[in-house]
């Protein structure tokens, strides 16, 4: 079976679910545990928008072109805070209008710890099993994507918005009271709030009271030493597969982020 790497398809059951997208093919990974399966990549990479053949993959899976004019590849998709939109300056309103300006949940984590993150309503639960996170808890509904950013900002003086993903792959995350997390970070960014509120509107920023959210990722072994597979440096990669985490392959002899080689062709086959 061959064709286009895409990020990993998930579904929220007990263990979670993983598909390997190649082309328009899905390759239920579940059934390989513990079996010996081997990725190789052609040396082809095809843009995931225009579909235009390229040497080097940008913004995980575009050409260069696609990159410079896509509003997706913005450096404000990593930084929320940095929103545009109302200044005019988005380089797609449409795709703003469709994509930012909408509805995002600020939430609490727990991938190798507590985290602060964002997400769209149409992400959830997909963006916490995309970050490998065990526990998740929305805290916070707003009305744009701008508004999440400085929410996020503002909690992230007090705690993580980055995964250590080798701890994340180690599973030396243990169980978080997100509730209290929460009780006791909330109060401590009130007067942003209040300031949010004054620039957006008293209803912009809803504080919710959820329940958290536990994610049973399918692992038989976690490893001890992380050591990462690159089809830039190694078009073949091959193993054991001992499980999934967010976007990473485990295998028993290294792990590979599956998103990081978006629009790569590669071929899978079992051994």
């Amino acid at each position: 079976m061959q064709g286009t790497l895409r990020k990993l398809k998930a579904d929220h059951t007990q263990p979670i679910q993983y598909h390997l997208p190649l082309g328009d093919e899905l390759v239920n990974l579940n059934q390989y545990f513990g079996k010996a399966i081997k990725l190789t990549f052609t040396g082809n990479i095809f843009c995931c928008s225009c579909g235009k053949k390229t040497k080097k993959s940008y913004s995980q899976g575009h050409c260069f072109v696609c990159m410079k004019k896509l509003a997706s590849c913005d450096m404000c998709i990593m930084k929320p805070e940095t929103c545009h939109f109302d200044q005019g300056t988005c380089r797609e309103p449409e795709w703003g209008e469709a994509n930012c300006m909408i509805p995002h949940y600020v939430y609490l984590a727990n991938t190798s710890g507590l985290k602060v993150g964002i997400t769209r309503h149409t992400q959830i639960p997909t963006r916490w099993i995309d970050q490998g996170a065990t526990q998740a808890l929305p805290i916070f509904k707003v009305q744009t994507r701008l508004q999440s950013g400085l929410v996020e900002v503002a909690l992230a003086e007090f705690i993580a918005d980055k995964t250590n993903w080798r701890n994340m792959l180690k599973g030396v995350s243990v169980d978080v009271d997100l509730k209290a997390a929460a009780a006791e970070l909330i109060p401590q960014i009130q007067a942003k709030l209040d300031e949010l509120a004054e620039l957006f509107g008293a209803t912009a920023i809803e504080q919710l009271d959820e329940e958290v959210v536990d994610l049973d990722f399918p692992v038989t072994e976690y490893p001890t030493k992380i050591s990462s597979f690159n089809f830039d440096k190694d078009p073949e990669v091959s193993g054991v597969l001992e499980g999934i985490k967010g976007q990473y392959l485990i295998f028993d002899k290294g792990v590979i982020n599956i998103r990081k080689f978006t629009s790569y062709e590669v071929a899978f086959e079992a051994l």
